[in-house]
C-alpha cells in the first residue's frame, strides 16, 4: 500500500513536483482533449484541393540586398588590451544568443579581451549548458580573431573573479547600473575606468544593454558577423541535425532500418517525396497561453486553471486579462493553437504530403492538442520520430541544445514559419533574411478576425489568408529607430546589390 501511495503522490498532488516558479494550479484540465474550434473550416480543410504548389516552394527572387564580401570591421587589434571583460547572460539560447553578439561589440568599443560569456543556469528549465556545451568556441575565436581577443578562462591572477563571488555581495568591479540600449559612449565613460582600476570588469546584467542606434558601421557590421558567421552550434548537434534534415528531404523506404543511426543516414535514402520540407515552430507552451488570457477552447476547467496559473507566476498582473477574448483575437494579442496554425497552413496551400518539422519545447496541452494538426499534416515529424533515443541522448533535459537543434533544422528548411512571435522568431526571421530564405510571418490580427467569423466558408478563408499573406513570406524590411539589427539585419548587415 505504501508503494502505491507513493506512486501516486504526483497524481494526487501535482504541484508539489513542479518547481515552485512554475506551479501549476491544476494538471487533470491539461489531459482532457479540447474539441476543435472551428470544426467547419477543419472539415473543408480536411478535403482541400491544393494550389500552385509549384508557386508555393519558390524560392524568394533576389531583392537587391546581398551578404557582404567584406567584413566592415577593422582588422587592427590594439597593442594592448585595456583589462577583461566578463558577461553574464540570463534568458533562453536565441536571447544569451543577441548577448553574445553584444558582448562582443563591447569588448570591441572597450578594447578589451572578452572572456567567453557565461551563461546562467535557466530558471524555467534549469539548463545548466554553458556556451562550450552549445557553440564551437574554437570557431568562434578563429572567426573573430582579428577583430577582438577573446579568451576561454581567466589568467590566474584573476582566479577569484567567479560568478559566486559577485552573487555574495556588491563588488567595485561589477557593473549592475548598464541601462537598457546604452550608447557606446556609456561604457567608455563608465567601464573604461574600472578596466583601468581593476584590470576586468564584470557586467550583469547584459540582455538588451547596447543600442541598436547610433552606433558606428564597424561595431554594427562586427555584431552581424558574430550572429551570422562567428555563432555555429557544437558538431554534434550539427551532425544530428544534418540526419534530421536528410530524413525529412527523403521519405523512408520499407527495406530501411527504423533504427535511425547517424551512420545510415546519408546511405539510405529513398527517392520519394519532393525533397522539400516546411519547419514550424509552435510556440505554445503554458506560460504564453496563460499569460495571453485567451480562451483556446477547454473549457471553464481550462480557463481555471490559466487564471490560476497567472495569479500563481505574475499575482495576476496581466494587461491582458482587462480585455475579452473577442477584442483579444481582433487585435491579434492571441497565439495561435495548433488547430488555427494548421488552417492557416492548409489555406496557404499545403497538402498532405507536405512534410512538416515540429520545433518546439512542449506544447500546452500535449499531443491532444497537436492531434488537429496531425490530422491536416499526417507527415508531420520532430525530434523524437525522427531521431532514436541513442541520438538524442546529448541532448536529453538540455533545453539549450533542443533548441540549437530546432534552430539548425529550421536554418535548413525551404520554408519557415512560427506560430507567435519571440525570440526564436525573431532569431530565425532575421538569419533566414539575412541569407534570403522565406519565411512566413503570419498575421494574427487578421487570422484573429477571421475566425471569430463562424459563418465564413472555406473559399472565403483561403482566398482571405493567401491575399493577406502575399507579402509576408520573407519579403525585406528595412530596420526601424530602435530595432533590433538581429530580426532586421538591412541595411546594418548587409550590401546593397
Amino acid at each position: 500500500m505504501a508503494g502505491a501511495f507513493v506512486l501516486l503522490l504526483p497524481f494526487l498532488f501535482p504541484s508539489l513536483f513542479t518547481p515552485l516558479s512554475h506551479a501549476s494550479p491544476s494538471i487533470l484540465s491539461e489531459w482532457n482533449a479540447p474539441k476543435p474550434r472551428h470544426s467547419r473550416l477543419l472539415k473543408s480543410a480536411l478535403q482541400r484541393q491544393t494550389l500552385d504548389e509549384q508557386q508555393l516552394w519558390m524560392p524568394l527572387a533576389n531583392q537587391g540586398w546581398e551578404t557582404c564580401t567584406e567584413s566592415g570591421t577593422s582588422s587592427a587589434l590594439p597593442e594592448k588590451s585595456q583589462g577583461y571583460i566578463q558577461i553574464f547572460l540570463d534568458g533562453g539560447l536565441n536571447q544569451q544568443r543577441m548577448g553574445i553578439c553584444d558582448a562582443v561589440a563591447v569588448a570591441k568599443i572597450l578594447n578589451a579581451t572578452l572572456v567567453i560569456p557565461h551563461l546562467e543556469v535557466n530558471p524555467v528549465w534549469q539548463d545548466s549548458s554553458t556556451f562550450m556545451d552549445i557553440f564551437d568556441v574554437d570557431h568562434f575565436i578563429n572567426v573573430l580573431k582579428d577583430d577582438i581577443s577573446i579568451v576561454k578562462e581567466l589568467p590566474d591572477d584573476f582566479y577569484w573573479s567567479t560568478r559566486e563571488y559577485y552573487a555574495t555581495a556588491i563588488r567595485a568591479n561589477r557593473v549592475k547600473t548598464a541601462p537598457i540600449h546604452a550608447s557606446a559612449n556609456w561604457y567608455i565613460e563608465n567601464v573604461s575606468p574600472i578596466l583601468q582600476s581593476y584590470g576586468i570588469a564584470a557586467i550583469a546584467p547584459f540582455s538588451h544593454r547596447l543600442a541598436f542606434d547610433n552606433m558606428p558601421k564597424d561595431i554594427q557590421r562586427l555584431r552581424c558577423k558574430v550572429n551570422f558567421q562567428a555563432l555555429v552550434f557544437v558538431p554534434h548537434i550539427r551532425a544530428l541535425g544534418d540526419a534530421l534534415v536528410s530524413r525529412l528531404k527523403y521519405l523512408p523506404s520499407e527495406s530501411e532500418s527504423s533504427t535511425n543511426y547517424l551512420n545510415d543516414v546519408t546511405d539510405s535514402r529513398s527517392k520519394q517525396g519532393n525533397g522539400k520540407f516546411v519547419v514550424l515552430h509552435l510556440r505554445f507552451d503554458k506560460d504564453m497561453a496563460a499569460h495571453s488570457a485567451c480562451d483556446f477552447g477547454g473549457g471553464k476547467a481550462e480557463n481555471l486553471a490559466l487564471a490560476k496559473y497567472r495569479q500563481v507566476i505574475w499575482q495576476g498582473r496581466v494587461l491582458n486579462s482587462q480585455f475579452t477574448d473577442e477584442e483579444l483575437r481582433n487585435q491579434g494579442r492571441c497565439p495561435l493553437t495548433p488547430e488555427e496554425i494548421g488552417l492557416l497552413l492548409a489555406a496557404l496551400g499545403f497538402d498532405n504530403s507536405t512534410r512538416l518539422y515540429l520545433a518546439s519545447h512542449k506544447v500546452y496541452g500535449g499531443e491532444a492538442r497537436i492531434s488537429t494538426l496531425r490530422s491536416l499534416f499526417p507527415l508531420m515529424e520532430d525530434k523524437k520520430s525522427l531521431a532514436s533515443s541513442e541520438e538524442r541522448a546529448r541532448t536529453k533535459g538540455k533545453a539549450s541544445l533542443l533548441a540549437a537543434l530546432d534552430y539548425y533544422v529550421g536554418m535548413q528548411s525551404d520554408i519557415f514559419i512560427s506560430a507567435s512571435p519571440g525570440n526564436m522568431h525573431n532569431a530565425m526571421v532575421g538569419h533566414r533574411t539575412y541569407l534570403n530564405l522565406k519565411t512566413i510571418r503570419p498575421s494574427m490580427a487578421l487570422l484573429g478576425q477571421l475566425l471569430l467569423n463562424k459563418s465564413l466558408t472555406w473559399p472565403e478563408f483561403q482566398e482571405a489568408v493567401v491575399e493577406g499573406h502575399k507579402n509576408r513570406q520573407g519579403q525585406l524590411r528595412l530596420r526601424k529607430p530602435e530595432q533590433s539589427i538581429y530580426t532586421y539585419p538591412v541595411p546594418d548587415c548587409m550590401c546593397s546589390a
